[in-house]
């Protein structure tokens, strides 16, 4: 083989791998095992990131933003790291994995129909900002009040703390006074 050819083969597999390297995240992503991840409908990046850490933090996002949508505790399994914390834990709630499942059994009891929107994800070095809006019909019950099928639709914002994947910790607030007056549990004004 002449150096010529050597160089231009070279060269060649260069290009295929530049070009294989830059659809590794929407392949990474279909080889999620579902095409129902959620889509946030707009994403913020840190332009000086990594790209495979880029993606790494959004798959992670992305993942447990379809846990809150579609309830689908696999999704928060793949999502969340074995010793994930939550750094603001509400009253009652258990710690760890069990934790969000368990909040989103609750909500679905109260909420049969509830989806979560993914806002916009914003990603900067190991954290993901996720801004969600949460709506839906209370139909069931919430602390021993039934639902009439009134509209439910509340905001709330999570910080993941993304390590190896997954998420290792995360801070989030959400609006539980729209969220009580909705569901008839705190006085409208």
């Amino acid at each position: 083989m002449s150096l010529s050819t050597s160089r231009t083969l070279t060269g060649l597999a260069s290009t295929v791998l530049a070009a294989l390297a830059s659809t590794l995240p929407a392949q990474a992503h279909a080889q999620d095992g579902d095409p129902q991840l959620v889509q946030p409908a707009a994403v913020i990046a840190d332009a000086a990131l990594p790209p495979a850490q880029r993606e790494a933090g959004l798959l992670a996002a992305r993942r447990y933003a379809t846990f809150w949508n579609t309830g689908d505790e696999r999704f928060a399994r793949a999502a969340l790291a074995s010793d994930f914390t939550d750094r603001t834990l509400p009253p009652g709630r258990a710690q760890g994995v069990p934790g969000p499942l368990a909040a989103s059994r609750f909500m679905r009891t109260a909420i049969p129909d509830l989806r979560a929107d993914a806002q916009q994800m914003i990603v900067a070095a190991d954290r993901v900002t996720v801004h969600y809006r949460f709506h839906g019909h209370f139909t069931g019950q919430w602390a021993g009040t039934q639902g009439r099928g009134q509209a439910v639709d509340f905001i709330a914002t999570d910080i993941y703390r993304i390590a190896d994947g997954r998420i290792a910790d995360n801070w989030h607030i959400e609006d539980n006074l729209t969220l009580m007056r909705q569901l008839g549990l705190a006085a409208a004004h």
